[in-house]
């Protein structure tokens, strides 16, 4: 496989699937076939991720080709420590949301499998684009399905309103994204045209003046809507509440929009982000108080896992924010813990939900009684999204916390605080959701997880272990890459 291009062959794997499931016509074949291209592409994100050289700095295995000549536009994809581990994750968990609801009947089986695989195909592409027209496609093109999922397949009675404003939330998102882009095109100069749209040409070339202030602000206000940070938060809520399980991890546990404030943001602004890293910061301690704070008022596990994401990626925020090597490392690990811990957690309130009809802490009690082996993953999920010792974690979080006290030491204290906050939120729910007498009949008929279901949440916890005990399986790989992110800003500073 040496030849090959690998991550084209990775994105093309889910759209291959989506033309099979149109072809075979039967409906009830798209479940299968949407799995072995999920299967497929995360075979070849794993291929990836083995030839990937992490003692190397700067983009692997490159793939370009002309796109729309006249603009100097391309199709350009690579990886490098930054994006690497992301591709294999985003894999896993949608193979998950496949497997874990794989006896759920749904309408229209085969537009719900294609949508799903369309966005896998988008979310992978986000991750390894270098031009900058190419990643607002990919960008632009995870809205659709995810309007649709929510739409026509969300568990929730005001599926549509959450749906229509995820879009337009999106949508409004997308246009300074758009218009930072044809700055930094323009403001360039260089490339067919005079324009460049390639990432690794800007990076080299950074705009200067007043031109990369609005740059950044332009690329910082897109980014946040998506990440989400407060204020432009109140959109995931209504979504987590109101999507299906597989639809809601796949948003919560996915973080493309801090990925933006890592690969573009800080890069292509370097100035602006070396000036403003107090706005950041700020973000950051903000959204992990008021996240933290609003978890502790819910009465819903997806309402509080949902309030808790908020809290979370705002310790990632913080970390960025401290523009040094600790603090991005830790956000990238914070980034693959998303996707492992947030992912799962989402996962498993839909296995409750279908077993019990709801998530909500009045209509539960006693789970641990009829499910003992549910309980125990959800639980050490939990302990790592508290960054317990010994889980995946807390490597994540202390180097953020440690990256933060060096460089903006009030935040850094108040975000050392603000942790005690997270076993307030989730241990009193923990206590009412699964210990105590069982209250209710549909707990009490409840059967413990089936081995499909045990399969998901064994790989995700197996995880949280592994990296909890060896986190030099993800620190090895984007050390060179954070390195050299942290010079980039540092050699751009007057």
């Amino acid at each position: 496989m040496t030849g090959l291009p690998l991550i084209s062959l990775m994105l093309l794997a889910p759209l291959a699937g989506i033309a099979l499931v149109w072809l075979i016509r039967d409906p009830n074949q798209a479940r299968r076939i949407a799995f072995g291209a999920a299967l497929v592409s995360l075979a070849f994100a794993l291929a990836v991720l083995a030839r990937f050289d992490a003692s190397a700095r700067g983009m692997q295995m490159i793939e370009k080709m002309s796109w729309i000549p006249t603009l100097g536009i391309n199709y350009h994809v690579g990886i490098d420590g930054i994006s690497v581990l992301f591709l294999p994750l985003t894999g896993l968990l949608f193979l998950g949301v496949i497997l874990g609801a794989w006896t759920a009947k749904r309408s229209m089986p085969r537009l719900y499998f294609s949508l799903l695989l369309m966005l896998l195909s988008m979310t992978l592409g986000i991750f390894v684009a270098l031009d900058t027209i190419l990643f607002f496609l990919f960008w632009e093109l995870t809205v659709v399905p995810i309007y649709f999922l929510l739409s026509l397949w969300g568990a929730g009675p005001q599926r549509r309103f959450a749906a229509t404003k995820y879009t337009l939330f999106m949508l409004v998102g997308s246009v300074p994204l758009l218009l930072a882009f044809v700055l930094l095109a323009i403001g360039h100069g260089d490339g067919v045209g005079g324009l460049s749209f390639d990432y690794q040409t800007l990076l080299a070339n950074p705009v200067s003046g007043e031109l990369q202030v609005a740059v950044f602000f332009l690329l910082l206000f897109g980014f946040a809507i998506k990440v989400p940070v407060f204020p432009f938060h109140t959109w995931l809520p209504v979504v987590a509440m109101e999507s299906t399980a597989g639809i809601a991890a796949v948003i919560t546990g996915i973080k493309v929009g801090a990925y933006g404030l890592i690969r573009w943001v800080i890069p292509l602004a370097p100035e602006a982000a070396a000036d403003f890293h107090w706005l950041l910061a700020g973000f950051g301690v903000v959204g992990i108080i008021y996240g933290a704070l609003m978890a502790i008022t819910q009465t819903n596990l997806r309402g509080m896992l949902a309030y808790a994401s908020i809290s979370h990626v705002g310790l990632v925020v913080l970390g960025i924010a401290s523009q040094n090597l600790q603090g991005v490392q830790g956000a990238l690990f914070q980034l693959v813990n998303f996707t492992i811990v947030a992912g799962g957690l989402y996962l498993m309130t839909g296995f409750l939900r279908h077993r019990t009809g709801s998530n909500e802490t009045l209509d539960l009690g006693g789970v641990f009684a009829t499910m003992p082996l549910f309980t125990a993953f959800f639980l050490l999920l939990g302990m790592a999204g508290l960054g317990v010792p010994g889980t995946n974690g807390f490597p994540a979080e202390f180097l953020i916390l440690m990256s933060a006290l060096q460089t903006h030491t009030g935040a850094g204290i108040v975000a050392l605080a603000a942790m005690v906050l997270g076993a307030a939120y989730f241990l009193p729910i923990f206590r009412k959701v699964f210990l105590g007498p069982v209250t209710s009949n549909a707990v009490a008929q409840a059967v413990d997880l089936r081995p499909r279901e045990l399969v998901v949440v064994a790989v995700l916890g197996s995880m949280v272990l592994l990296l909890g005990l060896f986190p030099g399986l993800v620190l090895d790989v984007t050390r060179e890459a954070g390195s050299a992110w942290v010079q980039h800003i540092v050699t751009a500073r007057p």
